[in-house]
């Protein structure tokens, strides 16, 4: 339902100039995503200073039944923040609401408004000499309360885990403009049901995250950082099980690197090069971490590669000697996807297989795309330490982009058909937002959807909370 005139100005007195955008050149950077898969149309776009006037916006959208797109720092990649066309929906976005609440280092936990950015969590948290290990490459302009929303993974979950392992309390408004303050600092509270579980994922679709207590833990003292060559990803995952076992547990990052990817960024990255003499069919970037100065995690890191040199795991590495070339190694990695929009159109998915499985479902996968397009170009990397790999594909060379994109549908049904083959998931750590919304039935079980649809009803009856995603 279109907001009447009547309406919208009620909105403005609740939010005030500053955070009331009308005019299409004002809203516009709130309606396209980056990759431009998506763009929208609102009614307005509204940025609330205060829970209190997020919880007054949503009862002024319950009772004129007005569909509410909650959005933080517009990083998403399916689809999930952004409006539909019709020119009818308000985003509401929680880019005001950026203020870090309280830190208490001796229970290690840190209470933050939902648009704090990621970087300045982490910078909050440094301060104190602790770590927030959430890491992505967008860290500094994605937004807490859209990471927890979408269960964000990135580069150290092998050690530390997603999103939803990194909160112990949320604050969030429901579709009715209640507020539910779950602001607790407890590590154990067996008292029903975990209520906060229910809005981490949910991509704004059951309330809207207001506030958030995240977990802090000791800051590392000591990092070792090796880049690896591998003979194939079979050896990958071996090299992973040698090295967290000499290590006790103590990798934090283990990333799959093709060479393809290493190419991209060595042809497009200004600076980068390649980090080992020779080139090989693929890398691993593995990150060792450890509290004490004294930590021999050189020597760790020196014992795991010899093994796998040993072993013909490895076929050459390197230990990085100093910050900068450890930066090297990082931006190698951080900078793939990126670096692929030079090289044309990209087809991209973002799945999960068991670890076990995951050199079969690389062949596999690649094979296929390979059998209905000669000439694509398969760019695996990603998190295979945890069993997430983004699964991209760039366009053949002589191809046009429009032609290629236009495969996306077909593509996607090749690759995640293989995934559900693995029981894996066709959504590890991005969400489901518009661009898989109708293809989740396909993996789910008809009584986990029914489940689903179930708590949506009974948290939102009127639909009014982003309609037309996950479910």
């Amino acid at each position: 339902m279109k907001p009447t005139p009547e309406t919208l100005e009620r909105l403005k007195e609740i939010t005030g100039d500053k955070g009331f955008v009308a005019e299409e050149r004002d809203m516009a950077p709130y309606l396209v995503e980056r990759r431009e898969l998506y763009k929208g149309r609102a009614a307005a776009v509204l940025k609330p200073a205060t829970t209190e006037e997020v919880s007054a916006i949503m009862k002024v959208a319950h009772e004129a039944g007005l569909h509410v797109v909650p959005q933080g720092g517009n990083t998403g990649l399916v689809g999930g923040q952004m409006p539909d066309g019709t020119g009818e929906e308000i985003v509401l976005s929680l880019t005001r609401m950026n203020k870090v609440r309280s830190l208490d280092a001796e229970n290690n936990t840190l209470s933050v408004d939902a648009g704090v950015t990621l970087a300045t969590a982490q910078e909050a948290a440094s301060a104190a000499d602790r770590l927030f290990p959430l890491s992505l490459a967008s860290e500094g302009s994605c937004q807490i309360g859209g990471n927890l929303a979408t269960n964000a993974g990135g580069t150290q979950v092998l050690r530390y885990g997603n999103a939803r392992d990194l909160v112990l309390g949320l604050e969030v408004v429901l579709a009715n403009g209640d507020i539910w303050n779950g602001l607790t600092g407890l590590r154990k509270d067996n008292t029903g049901y975990d209520l906060r579980h229910l809005f981490m994922g949910s991509e704004g679709t059951l309330g809207i995250i207001t506030g958030a207590v995240l977990k802090l833990f000791p800051r590392p003292r000591a990092v070792s950082t090796g880049f690896a060559a591998v003979p194939d990803v079979a050896a990958a995952v071996k090299l992973l099980r040698i090295a967290d076992g000499l290590s006790g547990g103590q990798v934090t990052t283990f990333e799959l690197v093709p060479r393809i990817g290493v190419e991209f960024v060595t042809r497009h990255l200004e600076g980068a090069s390649d980090p080992l003499p020779e080139a090989s069919p693929w890398y691993v970037l593995i990150e060792m971490t450890a509290g004490a100065e004294t930590a021999k995690l050189d020597e760790t890191m020196e014992m795991a590669l010899e093994e796998g040199l040993d072993t013909k795991l490895v076929t050459d590495a390197a230990i990085a000697q100093s910050e900068a070339q450890r930066d090297d190694f990082r931006r190698l990695r951080e900078s793939l996807s990126d670096v692929q929009r030079e090289e044309g159109g990209s087809i991209k998915h973002d799945v999960s297989v068991p670890v076990s499985r995951m050199a079969d479902f690389i062949t596999r996968a690649t094979d296929a795309v390979s059998a209905r397009l000669p000439g694509i170009r398969p760019v695996p990397f990603g998190h295979i330490g945890d069993g997430n790999v983004h699964f991209n594909l760039s366009q053949p060379v002589e191809m046009d982009k429009a032609a290629f994109l236009a495969l996306w549908g077909e593509m996607n049904a090749i690759v995640h058909g293989i995934v559900r083959e693995m029981n894996g998931s066709i959504s590890a750590e991005h969400g489901v937002g518009q661009l898989k919304r109708d293809e989740i039935a396909a993996t789910k079980s008809p009584v986990e959807m029914a489940l689903m649809r179930a708590v949506k009803q009974a948290l939102d009856p009127k639909g009014i909370l982003n309609p037309g995603k996950v479910v």
